[in-house]
């Protein structure tokens, strides 16, 4: 049972690590808002990860199986979401541009806040890599034979190990030098970042 643990901590952290929309939300959320708005945002991101992984523990595999339209409705969702996010960023680094433009230009003025929990809980929602991480990666591992027990344990587990996590990133990136260095490349930033999820939304959208 112990080797369990270990081995969905060492693959949940491997699929933490590599970047996705929510590495680039709570990222960019930090540098260039708050720690207290990036923090957040991881909430809503670990939430989001909590219903993944409950409803996983649950059968996602065999839920997807059974009714694939809901697989759709997942997916067509997710991608729009995901291309609304690209639109707002690029929106954002185009408006930057222009400030950074025109003649003696203030200090380029961040946008005015927003709700980041329910970003980064629907962000975390439409990832397409959660879907398919607890829908078939995550469900191996779960079998029927794992105990009620076992099934809170790795609940748990997941859910702390996605908070801790973000919560390290968001360290990161809050720092000052981060932040110094998101203000002088705000508008490249964004531009990137609005490319990413909207490539991540297209490539959703189109592989359904």
């Amino acid at each position: 049972m112990l080797m369990l643990f270990i081995t969905v901590a060492a693959v949940h952290f491997v699929a933490l690590m590599s970047p996705g929309p929510d590495f680039f939300f709570i990222s960019q959320t930090a540098a260039s808002r708050s720690r207290k708005e990036a923090m957040f945002g991881t909430l809503g991101i670990t939430l989001g990860v909590a219903v993944w992984a409950g409803v996983a523990l649950m059968g996602l595999h065999l839920i997807l199986q059974k009714m694939a339209w809901l697989h759709q409705v997942i997916m067509i969702g997710g991608g729009l979401y995901l291309l609304w996010m690209g639109f707002q960023l690029l929106r954002s680094a185009r408006n930057q541009h222009r400030q950074s433009a025109a003649p003696a230009a203030a200090p380029v003025v961040l946008q005015k806040r927003d709700h980041s929990f329910i970003k980064g809980l629907l962000t975390n929602l439409s990832n397409p890599k959660a879907v398919v991480y607890f829908g078939s990666v995550f469900s191996l591992f779960v079998g029927d034979d794992v105990s009620a027990g076992a099934r809170w344990g790795l609940f748990l587990l997941i859910v702390v190990e996605t908070f801790i996590w973000f919560s390290l990133v968001v360290s990161l990136f809050a720092l000052p030098k981060m932040r110094q260095g998101y203000q002088r490349l705000a508008k490249w930033i964004d531009g990137v970042a609005g490319a990413l999820f909207a490539g991540f939304g297209i490539h959703l959208l189109l592989s359904r």
